[in-house]
């Protein structure tokens, strides 16, 4: 998943990310710490500061918390592992310099992980239809 992002997004091919399942407490505390927001989130992202290391290029770190995850595939009606998919693509894409603050900047974001999810057989995870919210 990672790799599909990264080669989309044009990363360099010897980058490396650390990619985290937590419960939800976990996220509430990195979220309350790192964004003053004192609540889970379904996906954070900590890019990686040194980008002089020697050896493979650190991306950074992903962290997903599963309970929310599952919550929200089961509300959205569509299956936890394409959800997971689309997180592990989202926060990847934050870890390249991607963001969604603007409304154009959401626009290609989510326009790259739709491209991105449509390799990997992952339906449209912006789409709505009768029955998904």
């Amino acid at each position: 998943l990672a790799a599909a992002a990264d080669t989309a997004a044009g990363a360099p091919a010897d980058g490396e990310m650390c990619l985290v399942l937590a419960d939800d407490a976990f996220v509430r505390d990195l979220n309350r710490n790192y964004r003053n927001i004192d609540k889970p989130t379904n996906v954070l992202s900590f890019p990686a500061e040194d980008e002089d290391a020697i050896g493979p290029r650190l991306l950074g770190d992903v962290v997903l918390a599963f309970e929310t995850l599952l919550r929200e595939a089961a509300a959205e009606g569509k299956p936890a592992l394409d959800h997971l998919a689309h997180l592990v693509v989202h926060g990847t894409l934050h870890l390249l310099g991607f963001d969604h603050e603007e409304a154009q900047e959401a626009e290609n974001m989510e326009a790259l992980e739709r491209r991105i999810l449509a390799g990997l057989g992952i339906a449209d995870p912006y789409r709505t239809e009768p029955g998904r919210r």
